[in-house]
């Protein structure tokens, strides 16, 4: 009772010193104002610095030397009516260039370019070269600035553009149908097999599920870093794009996996305790009850509703994954790099058919799982290999390429983290005298992830 008087005393003299400053003008602020200028010290400073660096003094001496110019060839297409090479070039070096003359294996032909021959630094161009080529044949076509520098690139066998026309779009469509969305499926029905599995039996398929996955998620950036070595320039770093990508993927698809389960997991409770019958005991103990039975359906909500959310992202993943596979093979109908043979995609077939795997092992032990559920999460696994292929196909970007690829791979980890804690998590034993035990890592769950990269690795040879 002291204690409380003495602060209302206290509260009483300090809000009387208040008023009192207030009357006479005088307001104590605190040190916001000081920890401000603070903060704009260090920005000052290197405004400065960046100043400092471009005056003349400074560029007197970096400038001492030549600037030597870059030329990065994105993309040659080749065309017909009229025969045509285009190559689509790039000024990524530090100083202003003048395309003086383009030619192909070595021989130099008229070319027009445009918008303009004088590139400034970044800018892009056209250079049109009328030119008479023969399919599956190779080409060099190279570029030369105002000061002699000559630029060029190769391309193993000549190939005519897609125009996206009908024929080209149900081509590319049909493709995209073969590779993503038939082998998805096809993996989907794996699902009343392994529905019928032991616990341990089914830690193993969540394991394999696990290393089909982290296999996808490192060839995923290995192509994104063969395609940064190859078609970009390093101005752009290629290298570290891949990795800034891949980081934010895996963050914010954990931090959207998480909000997803907990909200159907609310939405779940909450439906359930408007349908119990309230009880008619006291209030402390159907408080008592209440919290009882919320705990318990608390934890079989988790079981029901975590399977479904580590499924929809395993196929969100994937279909990131395919989506980047699909540009990929866009990309190479237009370069001509490959070709397309009925046993490329058979092969592909194959390699894909473990993702639809990979989306019903963690609904395995679900209790209700409609049909009409499954097949979306296979749609959404397998579709965006149409939309890749129709992009790579007629709007080819390797940087476009590097960062879809690098999401998949980001969203592929976030999968495989979430099945590996998923696998780890504590369940309900009633077996022995202890609630809850840990799932601990044991010779299942090391063949399958190790079986599921071998699976992998065995298809990919097909492709």
């Amino acid at each position: 009772m002291r204690s409380k008087g003495l602060k209302e005393k206290i509260g009483r003299v300090e809000e009387k010193n208040n008023d009192y400053n207030k009357e006479r003008g005088v307001i104590k602020r605190p040190h916001r104002n000081r920890t401000v200028v603070a903060a704009f010290i260090p920005l000052v400073v290197l405004a400065v610095m960046i100043f400092l660096l471009f005056s003349p003094i400074f560029q007197s001496f970096i400038n001492s030397g030549i600037p030597l110019p870059e030329v990065a060839i994105e993309k040659i297409e080749f065309r017909e009516d009229p025969s045509q090479i285009i190559a689509f070039i790039r000024n990524v070096g530090p100083t202003e260039i003048t395309i003086a003359q383009a030619d192909v294996n070595d021989r130099i032909h008229a070319a027009a370019i445009e918008p303009s021959k004088t590139l400034s630094r970044l800018s892009d161009a056209k250079v049109i070269i009328p030119f008479f080529w023969n399919p599956a044949e190779p080409y060099e076509v190279g570029i030369t600035t105002d000061d002699g520098t000559r630029f060029s690139k190769t391309i193993e066998a000549a190939a005519l553009a897609p125009n996206p026309d009908s024929q080209q779009i149900i081509f590319f469509a049909v493709i995209g149908i073969y590779v993503g969305i038939i082998p998805v499926m096809i993996g989907l029905l794996w699902y009343p097999f392994i529905k019928s599995m032991s616990r341990n039996k089914y830690n193993f398929f969540l394991s394999l599920t696990a290393g089909l996955l982290v296999f996808l998620g490192i060839d995923a950036l290995v192509e994104s870093n063969e395609i940064a070595t190859d078609n970009v320039s390093s101005i752009f770093s290629g290298q570290m794009l891949i990795v800034i990508v891949t980081t934010i993927s895996f963050i914010a698809l954990l931090y959207a996996s998480e909000k997803l389960t907990q909200r159907a997991i609310k939405k779940s409770l909450s439906s359930t305790e408007m349908t119990s019958p309230h009880s008619s005991y006291s209030d402390s103990t159907a408080t008592s009850s209440t919290q009882t039975r919320s705990n318990v359906n608390q934890r079989q909500m988790q079981e029901l509703v975590k399977p479904l959310a580590i499924s929809l992202m395993i196929a969100i993943g994937i279909g990131l994954h395919n989506f980047g596979e699909g540009l990929a093979i866009g990309a190479a109908v237009l370069l001509g790099e490959i070709a397309l043979s009925t046993f490329l995609i058979v092969g592909f077939t194959l390699h894909n058919t473990t993702e639809g795997l990979a989306i019903v092992a963690p609904l395995a032990k679900s209790r209700k799982l409609m049909l009409r559920r499954l097949i979306l999460m296979g749609v959404i696994a397998g579709a965006p290999t149409i939309a890749g292929a129709w992009i790579g196909g007629f709007l080819y970007s390797p940087i476009a390429t590097i960062i879809f690829l690098s999401i998949g791979a980001g969203a592929i980890f976030q999968v495989v983290y979430s099945i590996g804690s998923w696998v780890l998590r504590p369940v309900d034993n009633t077996d022995n005298d202890k609630n809850k035990k840990i799932v601990a890592v044991n010779i299942f769950t090391i063949a399958g992830f190790a079986i599921g990269m071998v699976i992998m690795y065995v298809t990919g040879l097909l492709v």
